[in-house]
């Protein structure tokens, strides 16, 4: 094999090879802390140092040896700081194995694996600080099963310690005891720590290009001429997200950071053959600041890039599409759709789309306002809009008129292409015709064909879709439940018949990450990321707010970008 072939080889295994020798190396130390010292090798030692060095060097090898544990799952994740940190332990415990009684065997047991660990140091190419090393809640157990298992071992040794009957062994064998016993407490005070430290350390937040870029300029420029993307890719203009820009400065992928987990809210935009180079530009960075990258509201023409990236694939729920050049009010299906357009226009409703920035935002603030008053979860972000002004002004704005004032409006998503029109925020006064929604989006839906749009997105049921067979995804068969059973905490089902009336084409959604045990925590965080925590989670509309008569009071969960924002969907 050539001297290169053998460096790539090398170089593959040592991240492993490495974690494997940290944990050996912890675990010598961790035993040797907690059992008896060669009685004749103290007695030596204590003539030639205080017994204060030697109580110290016991202690110190002992939380090295759980360091040395810890930073295992580092060195197998490939972290240089965890490369540095395990080669500084290994370094000062070989040093300190001699002060704790001539212990020569330790030395080299530790001299050894330092040469083992030492010269790899190009393996471990993630650059994040040891701060933002995921210590998972099974690693934690296992170094506490480590510090037990040495702790038993220790009293086992000195329960079968033969000393003999001489005074000077018998005050030996008690100050032995002392130094195992503070450094077995020692290691699980520690290790106590690094599980407290770790419920509460810092989200890793990367510096991403379009930090310093407040008005979007770039971002805008993209939107304005993408061959690829979604009305959802609108909420990269909501001022929330940070940015991975491609070489060539025309496509963009958005993200948010909530903890450990770097949310991407779909795919990317822009030009479709550089999707590949950011995706993989995503999860390296991520990566490198061991964070755990998950791509969330993923169509099914996406997952052939996403399998490149060997990640995880969660079907999240079905999306509503209507083609436009289909859609008519004539027939029997659509006889109550066609008669509540038409009492909502007997009732003095008319419609106007104004566009960007000319809608009167006041108008629209005490609209939004008088929304949110009956309305649960307040202002929403990452996954939805919020009535941001700035924001709202950079789209188009349907309004809905009552003798001549505004009674509701939505905000509108575009594509560059027109491929495909949606609806983010829609929000209604109390004085609104009974039928809004129904005569909006009728109106929306003519609007949309007559601008040139093929299809309307209703946004995502969440939930549907989802098979309960025995074979299926353990999570997939959750999902289903909650769909079927979960009404007392969301309409899900009512949400899909609302949007059935519309015979729409229902398309699946998909989340992606590295691992499937991740799914759950990343769901979480989307939902934290998009109600702006858990303040926002807890919020509950007011005892006294209305419900509008024929109205689910139930707003769309944060995975469905059409209607949380917007007004509730009707039970069917």
């Amino acid at each position: 094999m050539r001297t290169s072939e053998f460096k790539i080889a090398a170089l593959s295994i040592a991240p492993t090879l490495s974690a494997v020798a940290a944990l050996v190396a912890g675990m010598v130390l961790l035993a040797s802390g907690a059992t008896p010292t060669d009685p004749e090798r103290l007695g030596l030692l204590l003539r030639l140092s205080p017994e204060a060095l030697i109580d110290a060097s016991h202690f110190v090898s002992s939380m090295l040896g759980l360091l040395l544990i810890l930073l295992a799952f580092g060195l197998r994740a490939r972290l240089g700081a965890a490369w540095a940190g395990a080669v500084t332990c290994l370094a000062v415990a070989a040093a300190l194995a001699p002060l704790k009684g001539l212990n020569v065997e330790e030395t080299g047991i530790l001299v050894l694996l330092l040469a083992l660990v030492a010269p790899f140091r190009s393996a471990f190419t993630r650059t994040a600080r040891l701060s933002r090393m995921e210590i998972t809640p099974g690693w934690l157990l296992s170094a506490a099963a480590a510090v037990a298992g040495a702790g038993l071992l220790g009293w086992w040794s000195f329960s079968n310690a033969d000393y003999g009957d001489r005074q000077v062994w018998r005050m030996m064998f008690d100050a032995d005891i002392e130094r195992a016993i503070r450094s077995s407490v020692g290691a699980g005070v520690l290790l106590l720590a690094v599980g407290v430290w770790r419920l509460f350390a810092t989200a890793a937040t990367p510096g991403v290009a379009g930090e310093d870029d407040p008005d979007f300029a770039r971002v805008r420029c993209i939107l304005g001429k993408a061959e690829s993307a979604e009305p959802e890719s609108n909420l990269a203009l909501l001022g929330d997200k940070r940015f991975l820009f491609s070489a060539s400065g025309e496509s963009f992928l958005m993200f948010g950071v909530r903890g450990r987990s770097w949310v991407a809210m779909g795919p990317p935009v822009g030009r479709r053959n550089e999707h590949l180079e950011l995706l993989w530009k995503f999860r390296e960075m991520a990566d490198a600041h061991a964070a755990r990258p998950c791509i969330y509201a993923l169509e099914p023409e996406d997952l052939v890039d996403v399998v490149e990236l060997g990640f995880h694939i969660q079907k999240t729920g079905e999306s509503a599409s209507v083609p436009l050049q289909e859609f008519t009010l004539a027939g029997r299906r659509r006889e109550v759709l066609r008669r509540n357009w038409r009492k909502a226009g007997e009732s003095g409703a008319t419609f106007e789309v104004a566009p960007p920035g000319t809608a009167p935002m006041d108008e629209l603030q005490r609209i939004s306002d008088a929304w949110l008053k009956t309305h649960s979860g307040g202002e929403k972000s990452f996954s939805l809009g919020g009535f941001i002004p700035r924001y709202v002004a950079e789209f188009p704005v349907a309004l809905v008129r009552v003798e001549g004032r505004i009674v509701a409006f939505a905000t509108l998503w575009p594509t560059a292409s027109r491929t495909s029109l949606s609806m983010d925020l829609m929000r209604y006064g109390e004085d609104a015709p009974k039928n809004i929604m129904d005569f909006l989006f009728v109106e929306l839906l003519t609007w949309g064909r007559e601008q040139g749009y093929l299809a309307f997105d209703f946004g995502v049921a969440p939930l549907a879709g989802l098979d309960d067979r025995p074979l299926a995804p353990i999570l997939s068969r959750v999902g289903r439940l909650l769909f079927e059973r979960g009404e007392e905490f969301y309409n899900f089902r009512g949400v899909r018949r609302y949007k059935d009336k519309y015979d729409p084409l229902w398309r699946p959604r998909y989340m992606a990450c590295p691992h499937k045990w991740q799914v759950p925590f990343l769901l979480a965080d989307v939902g934290l990321l998009s109600s702006g925590g858990m303040t926002g989670l807890g919020r509950r509309p007011k005892k006294e707010a209305l419900v509008r008569p024929g109205v689910d009071p139930c707003p769309d969960p944060v995975n469905k970008p059409l209607s949380t924002e917007g007004q509730p969907a009707p039970k069917a």
